[in-house]
């Protein structure tokens, strides 16, 4: 997920769960040219592992010699995004591109394949649009090139995050292919888990979405599958502990100044469910340091804590 899955927040979601994380999308143009931030975006800790770098191009050419640069930081697993629906993504050739033209989607994959020695994986979507879907067939033509599994985001490229998944294909590429197959796309909450693998018999799913308004989505969802119960949610205590930490690694990795802007979009989550917390990330909205919000955040928790004293004490 562009600018959202960067090192502090897969920590955080390896911490509550996660069996494997992936960098936001790299730009196999930007790092033949040797662009600095198009290279930060690789970096990893080793605490991350098992760890995905996943890469974005329409080019053979460049897809090769990106793979290259991506292996020498010794990932677990190349992962190449063939779904992407954003226009300048599809535009430049890339991503979701590639399902209207399946025959140059095989020689770039198997392009990166044949370049490096860790396994290849690809994420793709069911089709371009609903009159073009074919993802049985691209699955077979991905694995005849090498990909050693198969991410499928159940909607297609014409939707967007829009409307319903439709899980009824992942039984058909199934019953085609033995690469595993993991399904992607609206799973927000354990039970959505649960549909996902029972409608699907998929050999794991993968979150995206879901984890930014909720990072304890994976520990919820192993929860779930293994007892049948929903976990409550995580206390006062818990998040405002794992926020801080989350914080703390984004200004220690970027700076003072960045590391708390850029932060700004993970508050939502930490914060959901709390009463006047849309105005409470608007307040937040103002800092550039950290630890002025971290405060600002606490003593919103201890004065709701308060109300809350109050309020039983009136009962009373």
């Amino acid at each position: 997920m562009e600018d959202v899955t960067d090192i502090p927040f897969r920590l955080v979601c390896k911490r509550l769960g996660a069996d494997i994380v992936y960098t936001e999308f790299v730009n196999a143009e930007g790092l033949i040219r040797n662009s600095a931030k198009t290279k930060r975006k690789m970096a990893f800790e080793e605490a991350e592992r098992p760890f995905g770098i996943q890469l974005y191009g329409g080019l053979e050419g460049s897809m090769e010699g990106a793979a290259k640069m991506a292996e020498e930081l010794q990932p677990d697993i190349i992962d190449i995004n063939c779904g992407c629906w954003v226009k300048n993504v599809v535009g430049q050739g890339a991503g979701a591109s590639l399902l209207q033209d399946p025959l140059r989607m095989k020689r770039i994959v198997g392009t990166v394949v044949d370049a490096v020695k860790l396994p290849v994986t690809v994420k793709t979507r069911l089709g371009w649009d609903s009159q073009s879907i074919q993802v049985v067939e691209i699955a077979k033509m991905l694995e005849s090139v090498g990909v050693q599994a198969l991410t499928i985001h159940c909607r297609t490229r014409a939707q967007g995050h829009q409307g319903d998944p439709d899980y009824s294909w992942i039984p058909k590429v199934k019953a085609a292919v033995s690469i595993p197959i993991v399904v992607n796309g609206g799973i927000m909450t354990p039970q959505d888990a649960k549909r996902a693998f029972d409608e699907t018999g998929a050999d794991g799913i993968m979150i995206a979405r879901g984890a930014i308004s909720n990072p304890w989505i994976f520990r919820d969802i192993k929860h779930f599958m293994k007892t049948g119960e929903i976990l409550p949610t995580a206390s006062v205590a818990e998040r405002l502990q794992v926020m801080t930490d989350h914080i703390r690694h984004s200004v220690a990795l970027k700076g003072e100044r960045l590391g708390t802007i850029e932060f700004r979009k993970y508050y939502a989550g930490y914060l959901s469910g709390f009463p006047n917390a849309s105005r409470l990330r608007m307040e937040l909205m103002q800092f550039v340091d950290h630890e002025p919000a971290i405060d600002h955040v606490r003593h919103f928790f201890e004065n709701l804590k308060a109300r809350e004293l109050e309020a039983i004490s009136a009962l009373h």
